[in-house]
């Protein structure tokens, strides 16, 4: 009852004051690539230089990953009048420069702030300085910033403010900048994040490289120490559907597919890596829950593999779905997960989770899932497609496999 009462203030209250000036879109979930899980801290303006480089020559750009996000440990603290500067020796050029070199390779840059002094990783953070820091960001040519929350007050109502404050900042920086909120979940976004401002929101802890925890855990903030894997994220992120939708979106966290359990970020509390049919999973469940895709594997080296995994053109389809629905979890039981994600044109995607520990087969019944009209069914991974008998599939999975399925008329 407290907190209802507590929710209802908090809406009279933005009611009051609002969200104003120019405001950032998300009509789709945002692509590209984050340097945190590869690069941690140690980032360079030359690194990332070929990282762009990557993402056009490989086709990443042309799929749609059309973002740079610069995450922590590009700050070099403030200058003499309290302007946020990069790093001189990371960032030589300046980020303006880099800005300019992103944006002539037809793609978008993001950057990181955090909503206290400092940020997670001990660097200068924004608080005190929001409409300062948004000017200047604006400036640079900045397209997206993601705003942490360590070493803040861990109460909801200081965050509200302090995300909310950014965000004005933000729509009256001059230019559009589209704002995630990274709080991890612990404060419950989905329910006021899109009031505050922000175009997407963190749902849970950091992801590992890793298919799940093997330490079990009471909830969803036990994560932060156990370490949450793909599988943790997913039973997390799908209760969530109903807060999804164009301009908010529930974030997931980043893609770990190819990193292949390296050390750093992702490596921590038991990512010790997944199987490529585990990280096609990662790919089959962020897309039907309309999460961003953020790669963070080293797309300059790939494998074949995993360049295949992320260029599924036909799996980003379904995530950039212009509806902007994200799937529903209809069932949850004896080690299948089925999500249904209903599509701009009528067509319908399921996603078909074996979460056993071994192959397994069952007739999928779509008259139980209310679906009654879909005459033809594809694999998008497999790409064959197969007309609809007795309004059954039946499905065979490994262990860990996502049967990704659009069904159409």
């Amino acid at each position: 009852m407290v907190k209802k009462y507590f929710f209802l203030g908090i809406l009279l209250l933005f009611a009051v004051i609002g969200v104003h000036g120019q405001k950032a879109t998300a009509e789709t979930p945002p692509m590209g690539f984050m340097t945190w899980n590869y690069f941690a801290e140690n980032i360079s303006e030359s690194q990332l230089k070929e990282v762009v480089d990557a993402m056009v020559s490989t086709g990443l750009r042309d799929a749609g990953y059309n973002f740079i996000f610069i995450d922590d440990g590009w700050q070099g603290g403030r200058d003499a009048k309290n302007n946020l500067i990069p790093d001189p020796k990371k960032f030589p050029s300046g980020m303006k420069a880099f800005a300019d070199y992103v944006h002539s390779k037809g793609m978008k840059l993001g950057i990181y702030s955090n909503a206290a002094e400092l940020t997670c990783a001990g660097y200068t953070g924004s608080y005190g300085f929001e409409e300062k820091d948004a000017k200047t960001f604006a400036q640079w040519g900045i397209d997206y910033l993601k705003y942490d929350y360590c070493h803040a007050p861990s109460d909801w109502k200081v965050a509200i403010e302090r995300y909310e404050k950014m965000a004005i900042a933000l729509q009256n920086s001059g230019r559009e900048i589209t704002f995630g909120i990274c709080e991890w979940g612990d404060r419950e976004p989905w329910l006021w994040g899109k009031k505050a401002g922000g175009q997407l929101w963190r749902t849970t802890a950091d992801v590992r490289d890793k298919w799940k925890s093997i330490e079990p855990y009471k909830n969803a903030k036990e994560l932060h120490r156990v370490g949450a894997g793909i599988l943790d994220i997913v039973n997390r992120n799908a209760e969530l559907s109903s807060y999804a939708g164009i301009n908010g979106w529930n974030d997931a966290d980043m893609l770990v597919i190819g990193l292949y359990g390296k050390k750093g970020p992702s490596g921590d509390l038991g990512g010790v890596g997944c199987t490529d049919t585990e990280y096609r999973s990662q790919m089959s469940l962020w897309c039907l829950m309309a999460a961003p895709l953020m790669i963070t594997c080293d797309v300059r080296n790939m494998n074949e593999t995993t360049h295949k995994i992320l260029m599924n053109h036909d799996v980003i389809k379904i995530n950039q779905d212009k509806l902007g629905k994200q799937a529903t979890r209809i069932v949850n039981s004896n080690d299948w997960q089925i999500f249904l994600k209903p599509l701009q044109n009528g067509d319908i995607a399921i996603g078909i989770l074996n979460t056993a520990d071994n192959k397994r087969s069952f007739n999928l019944k779509l008259d139980e899932l209310g679906i009654t009209n879909k005459k033809t069914s594809e694999n998008l991974w497999t790409k064959t497609t197969s007309a609809v008998k007795n309004n059954q599939i039946k499905i065979t999975a490994d262990s860990h496999e996502t049967i990704l399925l659009r069904l159409s008329k």
